[in-house]
């Protein structure tokens, strides 16, 4: 028995500013509103090939399902922009370059910030005793923009993002689901989006097809990391250069003009992945690719999607002999996949 919730309270929030967590704050289980707007969204088809947001259900939405016992979310965000990265915009604006999402640059954030939130529950317990609780990270049936919202963290914005009046949007959220009867902090009282639409018209592929609304089937995000297989012709040429997620709604978001950087060394970038030239990337063998990417978020879409993305980006560079003689030798590629859209690439410079 927990004999002053807000002294735990100011105690957990004292824990996570010196483990270098952005923002923490409590909420509790209710996601009713939320819920609709799942089930609405699953409903339209809008998930795509990911089959288990459907076969998960409800359980999304009631944190107590997923945990029994759960009471209270203590939901927190990590900053992830690096401060020494090459800027997004000169690199979207080169063709012979791969855009990343700024995101995936460094170490996988799922570890980072699982370990970091481990280290919140050992001080808690160290200091208050045992507890119930679990570590989440993108990695499980959670709806976590929604809880990060009602603890008021920020609102959700047009884009399906999370949004801090005085943080922007580049950080990670990550969640304790507990026992522990922490005092709920206040929700984001309002949405501060008002009449923008810089990010339903920033969408290279449409996918934002109404405010608040995704059609992950048609997101650059969906198409370069989740589906497997073929992408849709008709969402090759406006990918662009963009290998790996893509971060335009955040790019033109006047909220990200007070987003600050990380000062998580883990978050720094490897392999200079911030303006990678095409080539070189698609001439990395899949060892090269299991090195270099090992312990990258990358690494889970594994060497064929790898492959078959920069190829269509290739097929959007200008056509240079360096360019066609690289997919060239890719076109007898054992992957069926790799092999389709090398053609396609080809074909876009008239061969």
């Amino acid at each position: 028995m927990i004999e002053n919730p807000g002294e735990l309270s100011a105690f957990v929030k004292r824990c996570a500013s010196d483990l270098g967590l952005a923002h923490c704050a409590v909420t509790d289980t209710e996601l009713d509103e939320h819920e609709t707007h799942l089930i609405n969204w699953l409903n339209a088809g809008y998930h795509g090939t990911m089959h288990y947001m459907q076969k998960h259900g409800t359980r999304r939405s009631r944190p107590a399902e997923l945990l029994p016992g759960t009471v209270r979310i203590i939901s927190v965000r990590l900053n992830y922009y690096p401060p020494d990265s090459v800027d997004a915009q000169s690199v979207l604006a080169d063709p012979a370059l791969g855009y990343v999402s700024r995101y995936a640059l460094g170490r996988d954030y799922h570890k980072v910030l699982r370990a970091r939130l481990q280290q919140l529950a050992t001080m808690i317990g160290e200091h208050f005793g045992p507890f119930g609780y679990r570590a989440f990270v993108d990695s499980a049936p959670v709806l976590e923009k929604a809880l990060a919202e009602k603890a008021g963290l920020g609102w959700i914005g047009k884009h399906s993002n999370l949004l801090s009046a005085d943080a922007g949007s580049w950080f990670f959220l990550g969640e304790l689901y507990t026992d522990l009867p922490l005092p709920i902090d206040p929700p984001q009282s309002e949405s501060h989006c008002g009449s923008c639409t810089a990010c339903i018209q920033a969408c290279p592929t449409g996918a934002i097809v109404a405010p608040y609304q995704v059609d992950a089937r048609r997101c650059i995000s969906y198409l370069t990391i989740e589906l497997k297989g073929s992408i849709p012709v008709e969402f090759r040429t406006p990918m662009g250069n963009r290998i790996y997620g893509c971060d335009d709604c955040q790019l033109v978001c006047p909220f990200n003009k007070f987003s600050e950087d990380t000062n998580e060394q883990d978050f720094r970038v490897r392999h200079q992945l911030d303006s990678p030239a095409l080539v070189t990337l698609f001439r990395w063998t899949e060892e090269d690719f299991r090195s270099r990417m090992a312990g990258s978020a990358i690494y889970r879409i594994g060497y064929e999607s790898w492959i078959r993305n920069i190829a269509v980006a290739l097929g959007n560079a200008p056509g240079t002999a360096e360019v066609l003689q690289a997919l060239h030798l890719r076109a007898e590629d054992p992957s069926p996949v790799i092999r389709e859209h090398v053609a396609w690439a080809i074909s876009q410079h008239g061969e």
